[in-house]
């Protein structure tokens, strides 16, 4: 058996749209990946078994993101740590709530969008940082944001209020890994716009409740979107940039 050390990712909401096509793109030789999703798609043990990649999916909902963090923290502190050269976090998982106003807004919606958007995902970089912390090689946390954390919009309070909140959380973070050493880069990054099921559901809101339908029907009709595998992939080469992590919070588009 080869002695060589793996790359290891663990990565959020892998089943569909550009964390599927992330996780297809880092089922890569000498790499090991642990998918945390509500789906567990069949498509990636093919992947995994053609590449020679290593693969782990655990079907969770992390609107229960403490037992999620538990079961993570527990799976790494079992790694045998000497075996790994790298270790990287991507909370890509989010949900958009009901798009009407958030007087309008069904309290368990709201907390559904808050728990999976932000609260689990600080709760997973907690595990992964605490049981990795005395590894000895490059440690990263990638939080997929929005620039909608950035800019408020109507009807999406619940969604901009997440990934606002994943944003400063991610800032808070950056400083506590400065202070020690060996710690880990972390960035919010918004990848850019992308034809997923998130934007479908944006276009076919109730032009009513949601005054920004017409402009995200643009984005399709002018061919504006980004597909999920370019996506994934300027997401991925960001993680690698050797300047990763110098911005707490950036945009892929630069």
């Amino acid at each position: 058996m080869s002695t060589s050390r793996l790359h290891l990712t663990i990565l959020t909401g892998a089943s569909r749209g550009m964390g599927l096509a992330m996780a297809q793109q880092l089922l890569q030789p000498g790499h090991q990946l642990l998918c945390l999703s509500r789906n567990t798609p069949p498509a990636l043990e093919q992947a995994a078994h053609d590449s020679g990649a290593l693969l782990e999916q655990w079907n969770v909902d992390l609107a229960d993101g403490a037992s999620a963090a538990e079961r993570l923290s527990a799976w790494l502190q079992a790694l045998p740590a000497h075996r790994y050269a790298s270790a990287t976090l991507i909370n890509n998982a989010g949900v958009i709530p009901a798009l009407v106003p958030l007087r309008d807004s069904a309290p368990t919606d709201l907390a559904h969008a808050l728990r999976v958007g932000l609260e689990a995902p600080m709760q997973l970089c907690a595990a992964f940082l605490a049981a990795t912390r005395e590894w000895k090689v490059p440690r990263k946390v990638l939080n997929v944001s929005s620039g909608l954390g950035r800019r408020a919009m109507a009807s999406q309070a619940g969604y901009c209020a997440a990934k606002a909140g994943m944003d400063h959380f991610t800032r808070c973070l950056a400083m506590d890994e400065a202070l020690i050493p060996h710690g880990a880069k972390v960035c919010s990054l918004a990848p850019g716009v992308i034809d997923t099921d998130m934007q479908v559901q944006l276009r076919s809101a109730d032009a009513a409740q949601f005054p920004d339908r017409d402009s995200f029907e643009g984005l399709k009709t002018h061919g504006q979107l980004t597909s999920p595998e370019e996506a994934a992939r300027r997401v991925l080469a960001y993680l690698a940039r050797p300047d990763f992590g110098e911005q707490p919070v950036a945009d892929v588009r630069g």
